[in-house]
């Protein structure tokens, strides 16, 4: 396959189509593609794991950059293309068909490529939430450097979203009480074959220290009872916590807000009493 061949010839070649039913939406602009690639910084000779390759267009633009690649594809009609790139970069490509939700990304990355690894996806819209809590979840630092990915973008803004906003919520939360998150670059929905009914972002995740003290699992715990009951003041919406209410007295946080008002720093301190 020559490098210049346009990712919409290589769909056709191979018969492929996006699948609804895989939330698939394909990429063909090979410069939006570089792009993306672009984002977690010099790839060159850096590990990179991708989720939902479909065709090998971001996959190309990765390699292209340099990098070293592991991509988890579920489509096994898309193979054929990947195993095209496999042959155009010797070494440098490892093709794994499988779910990237039930796959031991740690095992996998760490027996061959020990060390940091950017995570850079246009991720399956059905599966991306899950995936990304998967990956601010369990031991800090994590085993990834940096995340770069696609998302619908209600989704993104709600990962970036500050306190106050309509946005911000159990989310928001998640992905930024360990991490610095910002959106690097809007994605009209012309770029997609097929073209989604919503506009899509590319964010951009970076892990910080973790605060000390907090337990994963009671910030969760916290957040779900705030949220699941936004429209209520916190001395409702956290009365199924035990402590909660205590813990919000003695920061001197008023339980009569809502939760939306409350910072990331707010609900980290609460859950770090809890803990």
């Amino acid at each position: 396959m020559s490098e210049a061949e346009p990712l919409r010839a290589v769909i056709a070649r191979h018969g492929l189509s996006a699948s609804k039913a895989l939330g698939q939406n394909f990429i063909l602009d090979r410069q939006l593609l570089a792009r993306i690639a672009a984002i977690p910084g010099e790839l060159d000779g850096a590990n990179v794991y991708e989720v939902g390759p479909g065709p090998g267009g971001l996959t190309h633009a990765l390699l292209e950059a340099g990098a070293k690649v592991i991509a988890v594809e579920r489509d096994r009609r898309c193979l054929p293309a990947l195993a095209e790139l496999e042959a155009a970069f010797p070494d440098r490509l490892r093709v794994i068909e499988g779910d990237a939700l039930e796959i031991d990304e740690r095992s996998v990355v760490g027996a061959e490529n020990p060390g940091a690894v950017h995570i850079v996806a246009n991720l399956p819209y059905n599966v991306g939430t899950a995936l990304l809590l998967r990956w601010l979840g369990g031991p800090w630092p994590p085993w990834w450097t940096s995340l770069t990915l696609m998302f619908q973008r209600e989704v993104a803004e709600r990962i970036v979203a500050a306190e106050g906003s309509e946005h911000y919520g159990r989310l928001s939360v998640a992905a930024q009480w360990r991490c610095e998150a910002r959106i690097a670059l809007a994605v009209h929905r012309s770029a997609f074959t097929p073209a989604p009914k919503v506009a899509s972002a590319v964010v951009h995740l970076v892990p910080k220290e973790a605060p000390e003290g907090v337990g994963l699992a009671v910030l969760e715990r916290v957040t779900a009872a705030a949220f699941g009951q936004r429209r209520k003041m916190l001395r409702q919406s956290l009365k199924s916590v035990p402590g909660a209410l205590e813990a919000l007295d003695e920061l001197g946080i008023d339980s009569a807000q809502r939760a939306e008002v409350i910072s990331v720093d707010e609900f980290v301190a609460v859950a770090r009493r809890l803990s």
